[in-house]
């Protein structure tokens, strides 16, 4: 009995943090996959402040050719880690260490897109406020008591989350994030700069998507020939048929 209840809470449990997740208040994020100078910056953001701790293990420097890049711009560039444009984004960061300073290591992020969608990354990466007792400092409106640290604050800045005085339906008290110490960046250039990344993270979720969408297109256009051939054919096998 004990084993089928332990089971029942194990399938229930995704259901629970999906449910919990719908809570959350999302900004909407337009993000556009064939617009390559978008993701070139993108790109630039990931491999300089993502790929030190995380790692994208089915992306290849050397796909970053099909954003318009050269192999000698990629190589002098954006290749942190590795030798070779062939080989994948490797984290400079070891498992070991990474566990021993944030409680786990953090995760690949070449499907982060696909399983968190682009509305819950953006929010999430303009949602870190300073919070003294995290460990690292900081916490976050999207994913509460989250391990990472912010490592866009310089750019950003530093928020700190305040007390409106209101109330919302259920009687709690409504926060807000308040820039409190601004960063390199004004908001409107920082909301930019993670657009791109985003845009480049739905990008690597799937290089390909672009091309799958105009085969899908013209096998569309396939069938429907191939559908107006047939009944033609049919008419003309039938046609003495009464």
């Amino acid at each position: 009995m004990m084993k089928k209840v332990m089971f029942a809470v194990l399938l229930c449990m995704p259901l629970l943090a999906r449910a919990e997740g719908d809570n959350i208040k999302l900004d909407s994020v337009q993000v556009n996959v064939e617009d390559k100078l978008s993701l070139q910056r993108g790109a630039r953001v990931f491999v300089n402040y993502c790929v030190g701790c995380h790692s994208a293990s089915f992306m290849r420097y050397s796909r970053l050719e099909d954003l318009g890049l050269t192999e000698k711009q990629i190589v002098n560039n954006l290749m942190v880690t590795g030798d070779k444009p062939v080989e994948t984004m490797t984290a400079a960061l070891r498992r070991d260490d990474a566990k021993a300073w944030f409680g786990t290591a953090p995760p690949d992020l070449t499907l982060v897109a696909r399983s968190r969608g682009a509305d819950w990354l953006y929010t999430y990466l303009r949602g870190f406020y300073r919070d003294p007792s995290r460990p690292t400092g900081w916490n976050n409106t999207v994913f509460h008591n989250v391990g990472m640290p912010h490592a866009l604050w310089a750019l950003q800045g530093q928020q700190v989350l305040k007390d409106t005085g209101a109330k919302d339906a259920e009687g709690h008290a409504e926060m807000q994030l308040v820039l409190e110490k601004p960063g390199k960046l004004t908001p409107v250039e920082y909301d930019a700069l993670v657009k791109d990344l985003v845009n480049y993270l739905v990008y690597m979720g799937e290089p390909d998507q672009t091309k799958r969408k105009i085969t899908g297109i013209f096998v569309l256009f396939f069938l429907a020939g191939l559908t107006v051939l047939a009944y033609y054919l049919k008419k003309e096998f039938w046609k003495d048929v009464h």
